[in-house]
């Protein structure tokens, strides 16, 4: 039986190594969808604009999904979203968690909650074979976004390398992000049938923050 998946997508190299992952194991992707801010043309953590997000649901050649959030309303429009693809006879939804059992736990109850079948094709594989597998398999990403209280910020917009990770990890940083010290996008990679064409403006400063602007020029 062909197994159909929605990928929950940030734009980013988690994400898009779990869509690989998925892909790999003969699934079939359906469609994606992102979660943007709720008056904001951004998408939630990552900061990225909806031209962002569409370039690369075209060059996944699937359908792109939206739905707005604030903090307070995010659970009830992610069950929604699930709920409209369960309704599309999609029965599975592919997430990016590596190993933060709490939110692995959250997804599931809330897909639970729509007849969803919550995947995580990422789970417990060490964080460093992840992220040299991303490299070794064309993917080609960008720092974004840098919490300042956990890192420099000199490392906005870096192009995600075997040597930028050994330098972060030099660092005492976790060079995959997985709190939050680090957001990525990701330009491209063997899932995309061509590049996103990227462009980067001046960074942004909020609070500890630092956002380096993104677009497409397409």
């Amino acid at each position: 039986m062909e197994r159909k998946f929605v990928a929950s997508w940030s734009g980013g190299k988690d994400s898009a190594m779990a869509v690989y992952k998925a892909l790999e194991n003969g699934a079939t992707l359906t469609r994606i969808w992102t979660m943007f801010e709720e008056e904001a043309d951004r998408s939630r953590s990552h900061a990225l604009p909806e031209s962002v997000i569409h370039a690369q649901a075209e060059r996944l050649k699937v359908p792109l999904m939206t739905r707005q959030a604030s903090w307070e309303t995010y659970e009830q429009e992610f069950i929604d979203a699930m709920k409209e693809c369960t309704d599309a006879g999609i029965r599975y939804g592919v997430f990016g968690d590596i190993d933060l059992e709490d939110h692995r736990t959250w997804v599931q109850q809330a897909c639970d909650q729509a007849g969803m079948t919550a995947w995580h094709p990422l789970w417990l594989i060490p964080r460093r074979q992840l992220l040299e597998e991303f490299i070794a398999a064309g993917f080609e990403a960008y720092i974004i976004v840098v919490d300042t209280s956990r890192m420099p910020e000199r490392f906005l917009g870096e192009r995600f390398t075997i040597g930028l990770m050994d330098e972060l990890e030099a660092l005492g940083i976790d060079s995959c992000g997985e709190s939050g010290e680090f957001h990525t996008v990701v330009a491209d990679g063997p899932i995309f049938s061509e590049r996103v064409p990227l462009v980067f403006g001046e960074q942004v400063e909020k609070e500890n923050y630092v956002f380096l602007p993104t677009d497409c020029i397409e």
